[in-house]
């Protein structure tokens, strides 16, 4: 009897056992597939910190990336600019066109169009009141010429806040970097000091890393009077001190980068 009863605890403890990893496995498996609620807490939290620490905060810059059909490129030019140059001079909406750019070198037929809203409360109200006025009409002009489009929402590097409007002419530099997750801490810092050396021959445009949308990307945006200047200029910057470890640590940092020479429209504020 004592047999039976030992047997059967053991049984009853083993099947408990079981029941309770089982469970404890399916929670793990949830929380890799969803994410648990303080897994979910902990990342929002880990955001909110990265971007008081490195962000300027005042502003949110929408990066609209339009993938134009290759027979369209001069069709599309003249929609845009009906778009972007009417909505950039109506100070009801409070939104501001940083600049509009044609890709040269790398991707061709891809434009970049960079506008500045008034935080994340901005652009809602500015998205909303653009659906509901004429200015929606002069957007839907550009989707027949278009291939793709994606928009991405970023936010300031506070070390160096986005230029004003001017006109110096030249060619532009976007640089776009996919860092590895977590490594935004570490890139800024390294950047920081990288840039404020570089600034010795060169002054950046901008500097932005991705809220919404495709995540972990940052950019920088560079000015030079040709591709000979850009050459020379970087070459100079090779020779400054911890350049070199400015560079090797980005590599460590990137699953990928991009460079593209980009050639601003007439209507850009930034040319």
């Amino acid at each position: 009897m004592l047999a039976r009863l030992s047997a059967s605890t053991v049984i009853k403890k083993s099947t408990a056992g079981l029941v309770f990893n089982e469970a404890r496995r399916a929670i793990s498996v949830q929380s890799i597939l969803h994410g648990s609620p303080e897994a979910k807490e902990e990342g929002d939290v880990q955001v909110q910190q990265h971007s008081r620490v490195v962000a300027r905060g005042k502003y949110i810059h929408g990066f609209e990336i339009h993938r134009v059909k290759p027979s369209a490129v001069d069709e599309y030019k003249k929609a845009a600019e009906g778009y972007y140059a009417s909505i950039k001079d109506d100070p009801e909406l409070h939104v501001k066109l940083t600049g509009s750019w044609e890709t040269v070198v790398g991707e061709q037929d891809t434009f970049f169009h960079i506008l500045e809203y008034e935080n994340y409360s901005g652009y809602d109200k500015t998205t909303a009141k653009i659906r509901t006025s004429e200015y929606y009409n002069a957007y839907k002009k550009m989707a027949p010429y278009l291939n793709s489009r994606s928009l991405q929402l970023s936010q300031e590097f506070a070390f160096f806040p986005t230029a004003p409007p001017h006109t110096e002419g030249g060619i532009f530099e976007l640089r776009c970097y996919q860092l590895k997750p977590g490594t935004l801490l570490e890139w800024e810092q390294t950047w920081r000091r990288g840039i404020e050396a570089r600034r010795k021959f060169v002054e950046p445009v901008g500097a932005w890393f991705s809220q919404v949308g495709r995540l972990h990307q940052v950019y920088h945006l560079w000015q030079y009077p040709d591709l000979k200047a850009r050459k020379e200029t970087r070459e100079k910057a090779w020779q400054l001190d911890g350049w070199a470890e400015t560079v090797a640590k980005t590599a460590h940092f990137s699953k990928f980068m991009d460079a593209y020479i980009l050639q601003p429209l007439p209507y850009s504020p930034l040319k």
